[in-house]
This record gives C-alpha cells, structure tokens and sequence, in this order.
C-alpha cells in the first residue's frame, strides 16, 4: 500500500462501519466489474484504479435498480501509477476512455490544468449543487475560468491516532480531550509533548512513527506549499515547507521517531508491537492501524484532534467528452458524489465524505470507532475537514512531496545524515525529476 494511491483500507469497524480507504492489489493486471445486460439498455462505463469502493459498497447495483435501462461496467487497474499514465495518453489520443474516470488528488491538478477542454463540465450537470461541497475540494478541479471538471468522492482529513497505554506509563493524559489540547493549534507543541513522552517513555517505543509523516502532516495544512498562485514551483522557499521540514527534522534528530518509512512491512510490525505511540492519521489510517494493530491492539488505540486541519488523500470523478454517453455519464457521475450516496460509501468502507452536506447525516455525525474505544470519528474528522484551507496544488505535487520524504527526509531519519545533506538529495532529486 503507498502513499500515492491510498483509497482504502477494508478492515470490519463494527456493525457495518469501515474505517479506511480503498489498497491497491499487489497482483498484477486489471480486473472488471460488468453489472449485468440486457437489450435496449444503455451502457456506462467507470475506469477506477484499486479498490475504488463505489462497487464494494453496492452504489452500481442501487443505481442500476433506481434506473432499470442502466447497466453499469467498471474495469479497474491495480495502482494509480499504472492508471495514470494510461489516463493521461488515452485523453490526449480522445480514444480507449472510459464514460466515467477516477483520478486520485495528487493528479487533479494536472488533469484540470492540462485536460479541461476534454473534459465535461460537471457543474453545470443536473443535481449538482457547489454548496454541499467542502470549498476546498470544489475548487481543486475548477479552472481559472469556472470550469468543475472532477466530482470529488472522498477525502482524507487528518487527527493524531495515539496509544492511551503508551500514553499512561509516560505520565501523559489519555483522554482524547485532554491529549487534543496538548497540542492544539501548533504543531511545534506536538514536539514539545514528543519530548515529554521521551523522557519517561516505556523502553523500546518512540513518540511517533516517522519523520517523514509529521512533514506531510504539517505540509497539508497551508494554504501554500508547493506552487504559488501564479503556478509557479515555489517549494524551495516556501514557508510552510521550510517549517515542515524544519519541524520534521527536529523530530529525527532528537531521536522522537521510530526511524521507519510508511507503508513498509517494518512499519506494519511496529504498528502491531506497539513500538511508537503517535502518527499522523488520516480518517482512511484507522483501518490499517486496525488491520495490523489487531485484537491485542483494541481499546489501547483512540484519536484525538491534530494540531492544525490537514488534508492528506481523496479522489474525484470526471466524464470524457469523447464518450458515447457523456449525458448519462455525468448523471451517473453526479449521483454517486451525492451527500447520500458519499455517506454510504464511508459506513461500508470508511471514504470519509467531500460533500459537507453528508455530515450533519447519522450515518457520518453519529459515526464512532469501537476498535478506538468509541471515538466519534464522524465528528473528529468532519470538524477537520471544515477547517482545512483551500490548499494551492500543482500539477508535480506528488514528485516534489516524495522525493523530500523518501529520498531527503529519510536519509536524516534514517540514515543520521544533517537536515542539509537530506534537503540538498530532495532537491537535487526533484530537480532531476522536473528536468530543472
């Protein structure tokens, strides 16, 4: 599972209630999803990478019935790295499209930058209301000039998962109150409170999971990161990037992190053996935590707020203007990012909602997580979610975003290197990268 096409994590939350995104398979190739035939229908095609989770959660079949001359097909390829590309050469050539495409947030900037004219404007479509979006998410594929090119589906806002036990024996509050305001509104106190953990930390744990994941936390909640308004690349001297990493840093070499990179097996482990007592945590995170954390690890979980709102994951839904159906398409498209249908989608598999219209909705505003003993996560997550800043994004996000956690930060967590050497690598590669 990678950072780069996280949708969700299926783990069972309960009755009924998932707390994840979709992961991509490890096995190669694609595979299909045809919702049934029959002449006289007509038929609309979803191109989704991973487990996107509109079928898992039984949208296709519900649509389908709501709509009897419907029938619905969705292919899907494993990883976005693989789906991207394809989606990019496939909307320049106007063939091999899908009525309806998935495209992950790291890339919308890029498709609604370079692909509009391909694509429909979906705010114009039937039923589709600005309002009961989150402003930030609307706007991150609308055009300059108005043009809503991408439905968002979900996202991901941000708390701190924490282990009360852990928590205890080091003479911190756990109640998920009380561990909020140790570090509510600086993200400079969740250091200080790393420091205090360290000093009377049960042996063999650390405070948090990894450098690397305080400096994509603190990232994701300024407005201006990557790219300024004029869309130029601005990150080597952006403030907020300057402050994360410079906090990140902080963190690795007063050895506060647990030296491990994300999404690796060696990260999974410690997860199960309680070796950190922090991360940085996405509403999708509480699934993986569940999933590799297991039975031993219920009740010492919880989830408190982060420091500051921040955004990490989510997806949008767009319609090809090549496609035989756009019509319907965009319908179709307009349906399944409803508030309704967004809400279903996070109880069957923990999406947590884009359309703020979903959250005064009791399947989100009374959602609470057994595993982290009842937290309400509907709640923590939507008040997040509200407060996240309408962020500037970029089309090589993603590029410049990996490259300082696994090549610049990495090497200082890991490896001892000093901030400099790591940030002078990060560059260096990113440049590469961009052929600057």
């Amino acid at each position: 599972m990678r950072r780069t096409a996280i949708l969700a994590v299926v783990v069972a939350l309960g009755a009924g209630l998932l707390a994840g995104c979709a992961k991509d398979s490890e096995e190669p190739g694609d595979s299909a999803y045809d919702g049934g035939g029959g002449k006289g229908k007509t038929t609309i095609t979803v191109g989704v990478f991973g487990a996107f989770g509109l079928k898992e959660a039984g949208l296709y079949e519900e649509y389908m019935k709501l709509h009897p001359d419907i029938r619905i097909k969705q292919t899907s390829i494993q990883r976005n790295e693989n789906y991207y590309p394809q989606l990019l050469t496939h909307l320049s050539t106007g063939s091999g499209l899908a009525d309806i495409q998935a495209v992950e947030v790291n890339n919308i900037a890029e498709v609604t930058a370079t692909q509009a004219d391909r694509l429909v404007d979906l705010g114009r479509t039937e039923g589709v209301s600005k309002d009961s979006f989150l402003d930030w998410k609307w706007a991150q594929a609308t055009t300059k000039d108005g043009k809503t090119v991408g439905l968002g589906t979900d996202i991901g806002p941000q708390g701190i998962c924490y282990r009360k036990d852990l928590f205890e024996k080091a003479g911190l509050p756990t109640d998920r109150e009380e561990v909020g305001r140790l570090w509510a509104g600086d993200w400079n106190k969740y250091l200080k409170t790393g420091r205090k953990y360290k000093a009377r930390a049960p042996e063999g744990t650390s405070f948090v999971d990894s450098a690397s994941g305080v400096m994509a936390a603190v990232t994701g909640s300024n407005e201006k990161r990557f790219y300024d308004v004029n869309g130029e690349i601005v990150y080597k001297t952006s403030p907020a990037v300057k402050q994360a990493w410079n906090l990140a840093a902080e963190f690795a070499t007063e050895k506060l992190t647990a030296r491990l990179q994300q999404f690796t097996p060696s990260w999974d482990q410690a997860m199960s053996n309680g070796a950190f007592a922090t991360v940085s945590c996405p509403a999708w995170m509480l699934g993986h935590i569940q999933d590799k954390a297991g039975a031993a690890g219920k009740g010492k979980w919880d989830v408190a707020a982060a420091p500051r709102p921040s955004n990490w994951g989510g997806s949008f839904l767009v319609v090809p203007r090549t496609g035989d159906n756009t019509a319907e398409a965009a319908k179709l498209a307009a349906w399944l990012t409803a508030p309704e249908q967004q809400a279903k989608l996070f109880t069957e598999r923990g999406s947590f909602p884009s359309a703020e219209a979903a959250y005064s909705l009791p399947a989100v505003a009374d959602a609470a997580h057994p595993y982290f003993g009842g937290a309400p996560i509907g709640k923590i997550f939507s008040k997040a979610a509200q407060d996240v800043p309408v962020q500037i994004v970029g089309p090589k996000d993603l590029i410049i975003a990996q490259n300082l956690a696994d090549i610049g930060m990495l090497q200082v967590d890991q490896k001892g290197r000093s901030p400099e050497e790591g940030w002078d690598a990060a560059v260096k590669a990113i440049d590469n990268a961009l052929d600057e």
